[in-house]
């Protein structure tokens, strides 16, 4: 009954490679929100605690500065765009490294959690969200659920740090009202940034909670039945591009592991350029001599330039050459109508070494 069901229809099984490949270029990935949200938030808290009071200060004189300009008589017409220009100069230099950590962090997160991807599919209006159906089943569903609960405990695990921290510093809080505004203004900046800081890291941990329950989903996502297995091997199987590839591949393997084996060889044998075969015999081993490596055209070439590299003696016998390459496969002992051919030639090649 359970394999009944998996073949209807049920998610049993991992999803194959091809299925993450294909999801991938959809645009289909497991990403969260709020880690991207939490990076940028706690690194832009980082950044105003290493650049310290002087973003406070060079902010208070900007805009000193640029309301003291506005103020300044006569504010003609010819004026204007100058003074504009020299706003405008103050205010980048003070918010172009805020601008810039918010793209850097924007960006690496992204590359952390997806790495590099163009989906233009996800640029197209998919009007299937206009469906009401959809939309009351995205409503009701696990996943709504959940960030229904996330929302949830945001609320009061924020809440908590904030409640907690500002409790410590509230006196320090009071004594606000007695000082003056330079020094007021300062100590709640750094009461905001230190507050910042806390609510960041407790935002951090939500995110990294979100992160691994979005992957949890995205898995799950993908399983695939067996039905849909077997479905989408046999698709792959039976496409022509992807089983001459996977032949070209295993042709090839084949010819290096052959070629390997050459140079364990006694002699090589040719009919003298197009065909070419490698025997080897062992008299402990061998019963009869073995075919070790046979080839055709560029093969048959590659075999005897080998054969001279590892000093293996190269002999022409075409009818010999022939019979074993049409007759006989790799790693195979030589038919018995060769063995006294090849007998003779091993004899020839042993009192040549003797000489």
């Amino acid at each position: 009954m359970a394999e009944d069901r998996s073949f209807a229809g049920e998610k049993t099984e991992q999803p194959t490679p091809h299925r993450r490949r294909e999801a991938r270029r959809r645009g289909q990935v497991a990403k969260s929100m709020e880690l991207n949200a939490a990076i940028n938030m706690l690194g832009m808290v980082t950044l105003f605690l290493i650049l310290g009071e002087g973003v406070f200060h060079k902010s208070a004189d900007f805009l000193s500065s640029s309301l003291g300009k506005i103020n300044r008589p006569p504010l003609a017409a010819e004026n204007t765009i100058e003074l504009s220009g020299e706003v405008f100069i103050q205010f980048f230099s003070l918010a172009a490294p805020v601008l810039l950590t918010a793209v850097v962090l924007g960006l690496g997160a992204n590359l952390f959690q997806i790495g590099f991807l163009v989906a233009p599919n996800q640029l197209v209006p998919q009007l299937d969200r206009l469906n009401p159906l959809s939309g009351l089943r995205r409503i009701i569903s696990r996943k709504a659920l959940f960030e229904m609960i996330k929302v949830i405990f945001k609320v009061l695990l924020f809440g908590t740090v904030v409640f907690f921290y500002l409790k410590g510093r509230i006196d320090e809080l009071l004594l606000l009202l007695n000082e003056d505004v330079s020094n007021a203004a300062l100590t709640f900046w750094n009461i905001v940034v230190s507050l910042g800081l806390r609510v960041a890291i407790a935002y951090l941990l939500v995110a990294a909670l979100d992160y691994i329950y979005q992957r949890y989903e995205f898995e799950q996502s993908l399983r695939m039945s067996r039905r849909e297995v077997q479905e989408e091997y046999k698709q792959m199987e039976g496409d022509p591009h992807l089983r001459a590839k996977i032949r070209e591949k295993q042709r090839y393997f084949a010819q290096q592991r052959m070629l390997s084996e050459l140079p364990t060889a006694d002699v090589v044998i040719t009919n003298p350029t197009h065909l070419a075969v490698a025997l080897r015999y062992r008299e402990k081993e061998d019963h009869a001599p073995v075919l070790v490596a046979k080839g055709a055209g560029v093969i048959a070439h590659r075999m005897r330039e080998i054969a001279a590299e590892h000093k293996i003696p190269i002999i022409e016998n075409k009818e010999v050459a022939r019979i074993l390459f049409m007759e006989t496969e790799i790693g195979e002992e030589i038919p018995e109508k060769l063995y006294r051919a090849v007998a003779e030639i091993l004899a020839l090649i042993y009192q040549q070494s003797i000489k």
